[in-house]
């Protein structure tokens, strides 16, 4: 935000702190601001992240598109961002986000991280609230 004494735009040397790996990319751990549910797991590249800075809302690289993806560009469900922060390595993020319609995972549950190791077997502990095929025709 440019004002009367600073005709200069702001700076972008904060992307410089961030340890990217031998991808260009930085992990990412989205958590619901409210309740502290990690939601999931991505990735994200120096635009992906600078354009998080910019516009409030959660946009990730996808290895497998290999391209931008903003989340809820397909399914509405859109992360607002509350908060971001770079952990002590510079080599991680965690977003603090208000994640619109509830639904964070493609599979149409609120997060990624719905299945738990019971005895041998990963089992899914948290119920889908919408069908895939609702969410994206």
């Amino acid at each position: 935000m440019m004002n009367a004494t600073n005709t200069q735009p702001p700076s972008n040397d904060w992307l410089d702190e961030v340890r990217w790996n031998s991808d260009g990319l930085v992990p990412v751990i989205a958590q619901d601001a409210e309740s502290g549910k990690v939601l999931m797991f991505a990735w994200m590249n120096r635009e992906a992240l600078a354009l998080t800075a910019d516009s409030g809302e959660a946009v990730y690289w996808s290895r497998s598109r290999s391209r931008l993806w903003r989340k809820g560009e397909s399914s509405g469900h859109v992360q607002r961002v509350r908060g971001l922060r770079l952990d002590c390595d510079g080599d991680a993020l965690l977003l603090s986000v208000e994640q619109l319609g509830g639904i964070a995972c493609h599979t149409g549950r609120a997060s990624c991280f719905y299945s738990e190791l019971h005895a041998g077997r990963w089992v899914p502990v948290d119920p889908v609230l919408k069908s895939p095929e609702e969410i994206y025709g």
